[in-house]
């Protein structure tokens, strides 16, 4: 034995992978080997999402081009095969003996399950107005496009009960199988959420257009403007019905859940995906805290309270922002209660999580070992998600600083700028440096652990005859070299009270900062710092792209506070 590895299994933490047993090891296939089967069904699900891409894209940006809805088919072809993957998994493959003999127990948490349902149920209200505007609509509009809400609702509703029921399961047997199928369903989520994003953009650009022009309120302007997009048709014969007036209001409020609903579902099959043949070791789960409102109200009282206030006070904001917002004598107001929440927001949640980083170095827990491919996901997520909000903070920070608009504009968005940056980067590193401790370890580091670690070292180093001494030695429980971690008798008590109640404080606030922007205000857009430095078309668009990543970012953000409030 080695002595890297005696010091890999002497420091080896629970919950790590068993030697007996690594804990994302699969059975060797003689034909097609351990890593051909998921690199087939990546090509697969790759090649599948390109074209589909491609078919959206086009019909994006040159709808004139594409007669026939390719689009809408193609996406319903995807959707209509990955149904048929469910029910096979679902009717048949899951009651197959062996079929799932290990469980992920941190996929598909209670938080992200919920979530994924509510979701669900307001996107299956989504289609009920959908499928009334679009039946107004009929006579201009494609018959695939009207047809599309009916099988994407059974999709959306299969999906659900497969990631509700067996998002957890690491399945054994049919893998190539298996893999296809979830990388057809992860396909069409990922379509059909890029889909969803590029017509909520035409149809804003649309709408923004005819207010800059000041035509709205002439027939001949729209069928103009209709025409310049491509023969768009959300406002075919629609303005002449109040039935079909409220259908599409319904549409409109309710379109960004639908977007968040293909986020999160793609996000919770690809960690499926990854699971599959996947062998979880035995101490791979560690028990934790449920959460119960006794355990929320004793726990965080005090980050309870600050949040609430800043959610009523958000809430408030939001419905005069929104009131205000469209009457020109009352535009600069509604800037200034915007700007003016989030520039007294944004400084405290630094503060909180300054904090709790603070909380972390003085409690020291270890690590948390493993494979572990959905707490991966999670920190990809974080990071990937916030480049939307990034990457707008970023270039509306090079238009303020142009002074393109007004000067209190400009600084106004200066200054909100730099503080998103700010907050989204201490978040970052609160969320995923909680999410990789250790739920039960706590470290001591003195100076006598410290001499006998470097003992340690250097007696493993030594011939095969020393090494084999020194692991008897230390099997047999020899004191005169201490472990380098201690269990749960110098937890100290605050440190956990201290973490829940920024929890309960930044979960609040995040919840506010999500409510915002998922529910249509874009100040970013509408205040024309950004518009007038890179033009309408540039910048819409990157609105249009950062602003639903922005939204997941929140949304994920408030699960994995959640995940760190019960496991403080």
């Amino acid at each position: 034995m080695s002595s890297a590895t005696e010091l890999d299994t002497f420091y080896g933490t629970p919950g790590s992978p068993s030697r007996g047993q690594p804990d994302n090891q699969e059975e060797d296939d003689p034909i097609w080997g351990h890593t051909r089967k998921p690199l087939i069904s990546g090509l697969l699900g790759l090649n599948v999402f390109l074209l589909g891409a491609a078919l959206v894209a086009g019909q994006a940006f040159n709808p004139n081009g594409l007669k026939k809805a390719e689009p809408q088919v193609f996406i319903m072809l995807v959707m209509g095969v990955s149904l048929i993957w469910m029910l096979w998994y679902l009717l048949w493959a899951r009651n197959q003996p062996g079929i799932s003999p290990h469980k992920d127990h941190h996929a598909g948490g209670i938080t992200v399950i919920l979530g994924l349902i509510v979701f669900a149920a307001v996107s299956l209200l989504l289609y009920i107005f959908r499928t009334g505007y679009l039946v107004y609509v009929r006579d201009c509009t494609p018959v695939a496009t009207v047809i599309s809400p009916f099988i994407e609702a059974a999709f959306l509703a299969l999906q659900t009960y497969l990631l509700w029921a067996h998002s957890k399961d690491c399945i054994h047997n049919h893998k190539i199988i298996t893999r296809s199928g979830l990388m057809v369903i992860l396909s069409a989520d990922l379509l059909l959420w890029l889909n969803a994003v590029t017509e909520d953009t035409i149809h804003d650009e649309i709408e923004l257009e005819k207010a800059q022009r000041g035509e709205s309120n002439t027939t001949d302007s729209s069928n103009d403007d209709d025409s310049d997009f491509g023969g768009n048709s959300t406002l075919c014969q629609c303005s002449a019905s109040a039935t079909c007036l409220i259908f599409r209001k319904g549409y409109e409020v309710l379109y960004p859940f639908n977007i968040e609903y293909y986020l999160m579902a793609g996000c919770l099959i690809y960690v499926m995906w990854k699971n599959v043949g996947r062998r979880v070791s035995p101490g791979h789960h560690h028990g934790t805290e449920k959460l119960s409102l006794h355990t929320i109200c004793e726990s965080g009282v005090f980050g309870l309270v600050f949040g609430t206030m800043v959610l009523i006070a958000g809430v408030t904001i939001f419905v005069l922002y929104q009131v205000w917002v469209s009457h020109q004598e009352r535009r600069r107001v509604a800037f200034l209660l915007f700007y003016g929440y989030h520039l007294a927001v944004m400084p405290l949640m630094c503060l909180f999580c300054l904090a709790g980083m603070l909380v972390y170095v003085m409690e020291k827990r270890a690590h948390q070992e493993g494979h572990n491919p959905s707490r991966k996901l999670d920190m990809i997520l974080l990071m990937a998600t916030a480049l939307g909000q990034l990457t707008l903070s970023y270039f509306s920070l090079v238009a303020a600083a142009a002074g393109t608009a007004s000067e209190l504009m400009d600084n106004l968005d200066l200054s909100y700028s730099l503080l998103t940056l700010l907050e989204l980067l201490l978040q970052n590193i609160f969320i995923i440096e909680g999410l990789h401790r250790h739920p039960e370890i706590v470290l001591r580091k003195d100076k006598q652990t410290m001499a006998n670690l470097f003992k340690l070292r250097k007696r493993v180093t030594d011939t095969a005859q020393d090494e084999k001494k020194t692991n008897t030695t230390l099997l047999d429980g020899n004191t005169s070299a201490p472990p380098a971690v201690q269990e749960h008798d110098e937890k100290k008590p605050w440190t956990k009270r201290a973490i829940q109640e920024i929890c309960a404080f930044l979960i609040l606030s995040n919840v506010m900062l999500w409510v915002i922007p998922a529910f249509g205000v874009h100040p970013q857009f509408e205040n024309g710092v950004g518009k007038q430095f890179f033009g309408f078309t540039a910048w819409f668009v990157m609105v249009n792209l950062g602003q639903p990543l922005s939204v997941f970012y929140r949304m994920h953000s408030v699960g994995a506070l959640m995940e760190l409030f019960v496991s403080a």
